[in-house]
């Protein structure tokens, strides 16, 4: 079961092993990026940033939706990563059971606007998740459990 799908572009790191894991009960991390996917050494360094008693699998945006899709994934209590609003566009086009995303971080990069202290979105981002919306995907900014939801839709230029 999905218990939260998240775009970070950290993937991995402490806001998700010691805050989001516990707080949701997460059983399994799944990591969503073509290129981590193939990447041993990348998929090593994550594996030493998960928390213990946690699986973390590390599959392409593709596998990844095979998996969401496979009843077999039910039983655990997933958090579902991905970098960028491009894969969390694609995986939930394949992924009907995803209808809430998650952006707790997107750090600024050429051509990005910051929106939140931790979320900056380029102009195709804007596009893509404007899209989600359409499709009635909720797209809200936290980057803790803690914080209040900011939806991402008040906070995108006009």
């Amino acid at each position: 079961m999905i218990k939260l799908t998240r775009i970070d572009d950290r993937l991995v790191h402490g806001q998700v092993a010691f805050t989001w894991t516990p707080a949701l009960g997460i059983d399994c991390l799944l990591v969503a990026n073509d290129k981590l996917a193939g990447d041993e050494f990348q998929k090593m360094a994550l594996g030493l940033a998960k928390p213990a008693g946690v699986t973390l699998l590390i599959r392409t945006v593709r596998e990844a939706a095979a998996f969401l899709n496979d009843t077999k994934s039910q039983g655990y209590k997933i958090l579902v990563l991905i970098d960028s609003v491009k894969d969390a566009h694609a995986l939930s086009q394949e992924v009907p059971a995803i209808r809430s995303v998650n952006v707790g971080g997107i750090r600024a990069k050429e051509g990005a606007t910051l929106l939140s202290k931790a979320v900056a979105l380029t102009g195709d981002d804007v596009l893509l998740a404007r899209e989600l919306l359409g499709q009635g995907i909720e797209l809200e900014v936290r980057q803790v459990p803690t914080d209040k939801k900011q939806m991402l839709e008040k906070l995108l230029p006009s």
